[in-house]
């Protein structure tokens, strides 16, 4: 990402044009005027390189790739992650960091399951925001508790960015920290090069609901993880307003969800496999096995897996479907209630009321 510093400059000239058609003395030349402006735009952050799968980053490391110290500083895209179109977000035009673009999920998103777009699609979104496989994309999304930047990232990963970050603990961190923020509108540059990479460079992240069938049935090692609410989790809501049967795929265990905070420690940042670790244990299962993660169309999902990602873990996978698709089919097996309770029901989908979507 190039540093807009022209209007900037523009300013400092065109001020000292109209002081000496005034009178007034120049004490500097244009050359001391860029100097000053490019000083302006520093800052004192220090931060440490990171490495390129480590996923959550802080503040600092982001503020210091803006100010020229990292490697990722000569390539690089910010992306605010929000559900909507960018004049529908105020969330944005009123105030984002500097440089960053909006990335409305809808790019990323089809709305037949609410999956990840075509390979195509995908592609031809990289290449509208200047983005190839060698591009530095960080994330943010408004909070850090919204998932929405970390499903925007799972995107990238699958699409083959090779160095994907997570501002951590989103926006409110970045305001926390101190830094500076802007208002407007940046418009992204289209790529001049070809993305570098056939897209997916990933498809082994995401994992198929035949192949989750199949496993769930013959493969006792694969873990099926919801990362949905305890409600939604043991069929008293659907936790969606637009899906109106509530259950679970027959064998899911229970992730914890991220929408209520489960994942964040008590600063707002992301919490590490310790704690991954411990939800796991819960229903009898590790880091150990094969793990699907899951939600109601994908997002929340996003957490966890990433999380498995940058520590090194190549044996988690997302069900992008999630239980969304799941309740299209009448046929397939769920379970509603908790299985660990000694009262859950085990029915098919075509047997489920449909008075479970969200009020």
């Amino acid at each position: 990402m190039k540093k807009r510093v022209l209007g900037t400059l523009l300013c400092f000239a065109m001020a000292g044009s109209l002081m000496a058609g005034c009178g007034a003395k120049s004490e500097s030349k244009p050359a001391d005027s860029e100097k000053a402006a490019e000083k302006e735009e520093k800052s004192d952050a220090k931060a440490d390189p990171v490495d390129k799968k480590k996923v959550y980053v802080s503040p600092d490391w982001v503020q210091s790739v803006i100010d020229g110290n990292q490697e990722e500083s000569s390539d690089y895209v910010i992306l605010e992650c929000g559900w909507g179109e960018e004049a529908d977000n105020p969330a944005y035009t009123e105030a984002h960091i500097k440089g960053a673009y909006h990335m409305n999920t809808d790019y990323i998103e089809s709305e037949e399951y609410w999956n990840i777009r075509t390979p195509e699609e995908i592609e031809k979104l990289m290449a509208d925001y200047g983005i190839t496989k060698d591009t530095a994309v960080i994330c943010y999304g408004t909070d850090g508790v919204n998932s929405a930047d970390d499903r925007v990232a799972f995107t990238m990963l699958w699409a083959g960015v090779e160095n994907v970050k997570c501002l951590d603990g989103g926006f409110e961190a970045w305001k926390k920290a101190g830094y500076a923020t802007e208002k407007g509108s940046n418009k992204p540059k289209a790529a001049d090069k070809g993305f570098g990479t056939t897209v997916p460079a990933h498809p082994e992240y995401i994992i198929s609901i035949d192949d989750v069938k199949e496993k769930l049935e013959n493969d006792s090692n694969f873990k099926l993880v919801s990362i949905r609410s305890k409600a939604e989790f043991s069929g008293e809501t659907s936790g969606y307003g637009y899906i109106d049967k509530a259950g679970e795929p027959k064998g899911a265990i229970w992730g914890h969800d991220t929408d209520d905070g489960s994942y964040n420690k008590e600063d707002g940042t992301t919490v590490g496999t310790d704690v991954l670790e411990g939800y796991l244990k819960e229903s009898g299962a590790s880091l150990d096995n094969e793990l699907a993660f899951y939600c109601g169309t994908g997002w929340r999902a996003t957490v966890p897996f990433l999380i498995c990602y940058e520590n090194g873990y190549t044996n988690a996978k997302l069900y992008d479907g999630g239980w969304y698709q799941w309740q299209m089919d009448d046929s397939l097996p769920v379970q509603v209630g908790d299985p660990g309770s000694g009262t859950c029901e085990y029915t098919t989908v075509g047997k489920l009321s449909n008075d479970k979507a969200k009020k």
